[in-house]
């Protein structure tokens, strides 16, 4: 795969953009034990979880999310 140099990344609609982002976030996550959590990144992942369990209602759905971003584009 050739370089790809920023500026025709940003020439890509949001939309493109967003998927790019998607993908790239999926290929770092397939791969969790690369990264390394600093304790307060463990303590406010710790908080939300703990705040889902006591309201799980007070969330949207991702297809929900996804729906708004891309839709107010």
């Amino acid at each position: 795969m050739g370089k790809t140099n920023i500026s025709d990344l940003l020439e890509l609609s949001v939309s493109k953009r967003l998927i790019l982002v998607e993908d790239l976030w999926d290929s770092i996550a397939s791969v969790p034990e690369a990264l390394s959590l600093t304790e307060s990144q463990k303590e406010e992942l710790n908080r939300r979880i703990e705040a889902h369990r006591r309201d799980p209602s007070a969330v949207s759905p991702w297809e929900e999310v996804r729906a708004r971003i891309l839709g107010s584009r």
